[in-house]
């Protein structure tokens, strides 16, 4: 039974969600919890389970007597994972995508810089794994495969900086590459040269230089936001 309730209040997360994400409840719009009982056929525990959740992301505030109220975009915690994702499957996709690769692009190359300084032998050995994991991945269209590598080459990255504020982003560059390999604003095989520059940032990681993974690395958020003008323009 505990199962099935988890799965009711997964699937009317999963509709509201993106109806709020996308638009559909803009803010200021108001949802009756008897109503949404009705329209989803489950108990009330149930959307209140799922309105908590919703609360927790800052996308609506629930009152007595007025309802579930939509938030402000401004308020919303776009930081979250969820909401990320729900953001990225959205018609806003291409503005959403360039949002988090600006923001990529000022946090990641210091992040780099920091790493070179303070990443720990184990660190630097991950990081060369995963570049050449990438390698490995980066033909014949295995972009599944690929993003495993390039998805934990960045959490490395965000992790050995030593800041605790950066390496919390893991989550936020792992929806971002996940969200353009999911909605095939990638090319059928990686671009090589950016392949490349993820070997040379793990080599001057490793070499120390700091400089050097600092400008390796915008390289990579640049080529990144290139991508976008000509896949998700």
């Amino acid at each position: 039974m505990e199962n099935q309730g988890q799965g009711l209040h997964a699937r009317v997360l999963e509709s509201l969600g993106p109806a709020i994400t996308s638009g559909t409840y803009p803010p200021g719009s108001v949802l009756r919890t008897d109503e949404l009982e009705q329209r989803f056929d489950v108990s009330r525990t149930v959307i209140r389970e799922a309105i908590r959740v919703l609360e927790s992301m800052h996308l609506v505030t629930s009152r007595r007597r007025v309802g579930v109220t939509v938030r402000p975009t401004e308020e919303w915690n776009v930081y979250d994972p969820q909401v990320i994702r729900w953001r990225l499957a959205g018609a806003d996709r291409p503005r959403q995508l360039r949002s988090l690769t600006v923001l990529r692009s000022a946090v990641e190359p210091v992040a780099a810089g920091l790493a070179a300084r303070l990443a720990t032998p184990e660190q630097c050995e991950e990081l060369t794994r995963h570049a050449l994991g990438m390698v490995a991945t980066s033909r014949g269209q295995q972009l599944g495969a690929y993003l495993v590598h390039d998805v934990a080459f960045h959490r490395v990255i965000l992790r050995a900086s030593g800041n605790e504020m950066f390496a919390r982003l893991g989550d936020v560059v792992a929806e971002v590459l996940t969200g353009r390999t999911e909605h095939q604003i990638m090319f059928t095989d990686p671009d090589p040269a950016a392949v490349t520059l993820h070997v040379r940032v793990a080599e001057a990681v490793r070499a120390r230089d700091a400089a050097r993974a600092e400008a390796l690395t915008r390289e990579i958020t640049a080529g990144a936001m290139a991508e976008l003008d000509i896949l998700a323009p």
